[in-house]
């Protein structure tokens, strides 16, 4: 006879169902998390930063998940329009956005049964986030208003020397080098190393709010528009195109006026997968836009965790 497994007594049992997004895995939390007091999601934000910051990071590291997992924790919605509320977080901190993490999310509701085919909203604690499951499975979000912040910024790197780029907000805030260009076929440990020292350099230069660095090659992928590679708040690598990271990228290119509206631009990312992303103008004169992020997700499994207290407490 199969005997249930039970958690020990002080400990949490915790139910997610695993998902990926273009190979990023996403965790998300259905049942068993604490309930966060917070009136507003940015609130609850700052609680899940604070109070239960190690057991977040016990949800989705090592060795429950693994380095490039962002956990999506569902919280009752503010706005009554919406579907659900989430907070997405990694195992390096609480994020406000997460492209990839919304196409999982909503993969994941749909299997649970909570959304169909349509249009929905999804409150985040940057904003509603509108998205369209189509019955094929595409999941398409509006995301949240995307603009570039900062242009042609240059900065000293120990080992690349002069670097150039732009500081853009698509959800996170990233620094997207233009020159030199970096060879994304790399191993890619060495591309972490270089991302990483990019972002250190950005820190110092005075941009203490940016927290990913993405990096720009030729596609490989037929009909993609670029390749990239995304060094994430966790300290690992993007395995989708990233949805905030494309948002970011899209938002340089139409401040450049290189990107029309409603024109597509296909990201690949260093693993091969793609996003497509249009955009309309929010406000033209100061150059931010909506960018509309498509991409599909699989459910791979649902599973109880089981976390003693010492290991969050």
């Amino acid at each position: 006879m199969n005997k249930v497994l039970e958690m020990p007594a002080g400990g949490l049992t915790i139910t997610v169902v695993d998902s990926h997004t273009g190979g990023e895995p996403t965790r998300v939390v259905v049942d068993g998390f604490p309930t966060l007091r917070g009136v507003t999601l940015a609130e609850r934000r700052a609680e899940l930063a604070t109070d239960h910051r190690r057991l977040a990071t016990a949800v989705v590291d090592e060795p429950r998940g693994n380095e490039p997992m962002v956990g999506a924790l569902l919280t009752a919605p503010v706005d009554e329009r919406c579907v659900t509320g989430v907070i997405f977080f990694d195992r390096g901190m609480v994020l406000g956005m997460c492209g990839h993490g919304m196409i999982g999310l909503v993969e994941t509701l749909r299997r649970l049964g909570r959304v169909g085919a349509g249009d929905h909203l999804i409150e985040t604690p940057v904003g509603v986030v509108p998205v369209r499951l189509n019955a094929d499975g595409l999941v398409s979000l509006d995301n949240v208003v995307s603009r570039r912040v900062e242009h042609d910024l240059a900065i000293e790197v120990p080992t690349l020397g002069r670097v150039t780029g732009d500081i853009a907000y698509g959800g996170n805030v990233f620094f997207l080098v233009t020159a030199p260009a970096v060879d994304l076929d790399q191993p890619r440990a060495e591309l972490l190393r270089i991302a990483d020292e990019v972002l250190r350099a950005v820190h110092d230069a005075g941009f203490a709010d940016v927290d990913h660095v993405e990096l720009f090659g030729p596609p490989t992928f037929p009909g993609a528009s670029s390749r990239n590679f995304v060094l994430c708040p966790s300290g690992t690598y993007d395995r989708s195109p990233c949805g905030t990271g494309t948002s970011a990228k899209v938002a340089t290119l139409a401040a450049a006026g290189r990107l029309a509206e409603d024109e597509p631009w296909v990201q690949e990312s260093i693993t091969g997968s793609t996003f497509t992303v249009t955009y309309r103008w929010h406000d033209r004169e100061s150059g931010s836009i909506v960018p509309t992020v498509s991409g599909t997700a699989t459910v791979t499994g649902r599973a109880e965790l089981f976390i003693a207290a010492e290991e969050y407490r």
